[in-house]
């Protein structure tokens, strides 16, 4: 891994190199910011990084504003003696192993414990990766629900015309939700290499030479035939976030602003991280949203009670069970782990557990069985890892709450 990050500052120094003889066109487009940017994965200084991310990009911002939703504190014991494969763990050192910055855990809607580490403190924006994926969910069931998308089964050319012709012209918005448009795109976490993810992260989040849904318009070329194949994919959650924007005529952060974050009674602004300069960046949809650690927690609860907060019907109750419950296919379930997918949700198998996961181990996962909500955002060296491990700490927990 370290290699590969060494690799990405490279690339980002020759970007800047053949800048330096231009004016750059924002602040944000210096030299020193590109190689910034460049540089946020690398292992031992990301827990930091992950906590300061409108220092290092051009953000736009979702306000909050309408009436504080309460969290009540309950503090109890989570347990303190952890036991995965075979080697015992405090909850200390387990929060270290996983490299965890912090940590909520909301039983009963109430707090029962909140931890924070690496100087996070509870006013930290922290970033989400792919929860944001799960976030950008919800705003689509809403615009359906408004009448600004009149069906999953509406194509992306149905709102976005200019695509006629493109590879996801024809690619439904329940195709987008599934992950299963059929586009190629390999969605392999080297940074520094060759890969498409790579390609794409470099020239839009680093660079900012051109914004993600510009590559899925002229560069995305078919591989299967949509519907057929899950094939987990950062491009797919840039279209739909584009087709948000011209459904409803809005910025994304505007629109989580005004339909979510402030009906579900967040207590702080969040912001997005754009994949280009304020004048012409678009939210980074897949994976750029930042918000406090208990605002992550108010969400999971919105949709731990079915998209409802107090009497205010947020989130269509239908659209929540559609997107946390995954489709009777093998083809969804991740092994490995022990996952399964909806619209842009991970499901918990055997369970009714489900969870919004992020790259480098961001979870908010909600356990309607037991009424509970876990946040735990971290900063590991490695962009993947651990889900076992986490998703064990999580049942763990729930075991040891619902015993009390």
């Amino acid at each position: 891994m370290k290699s590969r990050l060494a690799c990405s500052v490279s690339l980002a120094l020759s970007m800047a190199t053949a800048t330096q003889a231009a004016e750059p066109v924002s602040r944000w487009e210096t030299p020193t910011m590109i190689n910034g940017r460049a540089s946020m994965l690398m292992p031992g200084l990301n827990y930091l990084t992950f906590q300061h991310m409108d220092q290092l990009f051009a953000t736009r911002h979702v306000a909050a504003g309408g009436p504080l939703r309460q969290l009540p504190r309950a503090e109890g014991d989570i347990g303190d003696d952890f036991l995965f494969e075979g080697k015992q763990q405090t909850l200390e050192a387990f929060l270290e192993s996983t490299a965890t910055n912090a940590l909520l855990v909301i039983k009963d809607g109430k707090i029962v414990k909140e931890i924070y580490r690496n100087t996070s403190n509870d006013q930290t924006r922290f970033m989400s990766f792919s929860m944001a994926k799960s976030m950008l969910a919800t705003m689509i069931g809403v615009a359906i629900s408004e009448g600004k998308i009149k069906s999953v089964d509406d194509k992306v050319v149905d709102y976005l015309p200019d695509w006629k012709g493109t590879a996801y012209a024809d690619v439904t918005i329940l195709n987008l939700l599934r992950m299963r448009s059929g586009i190629d795109w390999k969605e392999i976490y080297e940074f520094g290499s060759e890969t498409q993810l790579t390609k794409v992260h470099d020239n839009s989040l680093v660079g900012y030479k051109y914004r993600w849904c510009d590559y899925a318009r002229d560069e995305a070329k078919p591989l299967n035939e949509q519907g057929s194949t899950f094939n987990y994919s950062t491009l797919d959650t840039s279209v739909l976030g584009c087709v948000l924007e011209a459904a409803t005529g809005m910025k994304g952060a505007d629109y989580m602003s005004e339909k979510i974050w402030k009906p579900a009674g967040m207590e702080a602004d969040a912001f997005y991280v754009l994949d280009g300069s304020e004048a012409v960046g678009r939210e980074f949809y897949g994976a750029g949203f930042n918000a406090t650690l208990r605002d992550y927690g108010r969400f999971g609860l919105m949709m731990l009670e079915n998209g409802k907060v107090g009497d205010a019907q947020v989130v269509p109750a239908d659209w929540v069970k559609a997107s946390t419950i995954a489709p009777g296919d093998s083809t969804l379930v991740d092994p490995e782990a022990g996952y399964g997918y909806s619209y842009q949700w991970w499901t918990i198998n055997g369970t009714t557990a489900y969870s919004a996961v992020g790259l480098f181990n961001q979870y908010t996962y909600i356990d309607p069985s037991n009424d509970l909500v876990i946040v735990k955002l971290a900063a590991p060296a490695s962009p993947l890892g651990y889900e076992r491990d986490n998703l064990a700490f999580f049942k763990r927990i729930s075991e040891t709450l619902a015993a009390k």
